[in-house]
């Protein structure tokens, strides 16, 4: 038998090409797998916490809140609870519960402990311990003293020393004078 073709056939033959190559794609498509995590443990697992990371620096965050952050103008962390950091081009600090803290900077450094304080910079030096015990030190001399107890004092204008219920004593470019309890004081001048 024999089979009459239209004009017609062209067309539907282009149709049904069309049809193959539009549905192809869709036909050979497979589900993608899924993103990873951003962020992913030794094991294998996702992390708990939160990181970010990009041009402008990093930070992270984990359970509980013990943070830390870096970028270009320096870098912190901190602990809930617990002790606390910071540094950039001015210094660095820290600080841990209790009181006891410290920086550092261009203009010097300085500590603190419960009960106590210490500091320095371009100008000296000072302490004080837990008691009231202390010292200082700079370009104008040092002195130090000990509650109820000896004082001393040093400077390019002289020295003196001060020790409750025993000697005192003095000197500089005049002379020098010092007292004993008991025996009496003498002086003497400078010459």
């Amino acid at each position: 038998m024999m089979v009459k073709l239209s004009k017609m056939t062209p067309a539907l033959f282009a149709g049904a090409a069309a049809a193959a190559f539009a549905f192809a794609p869709a036909a050979m498509a497979t589900t993608p797998a899924p993103p990873p995590p951003p962020c992913v443990n030794a094991d294998g697992t996702p992390c708990a916490g939160n990181a970010v990371a990009g041009p402008g620096g990093a930070a992270a965050v984990a359970p509980g809140g013990t943070g830390a952050e870096a970028g270009p103008g320096g870098a912190s962390a901190a602990v809930p609870g617990g002790p606390a950091v910071d540094a950039g081009p001015g210094g660095a600090s820290a600080v841990v519960p209790g009181g006891t803290g410290a920086e550092a900077g261009p203009g010097g450094a300085a500590a603190t402990v419960p009960g106590g304080v210490a500091q320095a910079g371009p100008d000296g030096a000072a302490a004080v311990a837990p008691g009231g015990t202390g010292a200082a030190a700079g370009p104008d001399g040092a002195s130090a003293s000990v509650p109820g107890g000896p004082a001393v004092d040093a400077g390019p204008g002289g020295a003196s020393v001060d020790i409750p219920g025993g000697p005192v004593g003095s000197a500089g470019p005049g002379g020098a004078t010092g007292c004993i309890p008991g025996l009496g004081c003498a002086t003497v001048p400078a010459g």
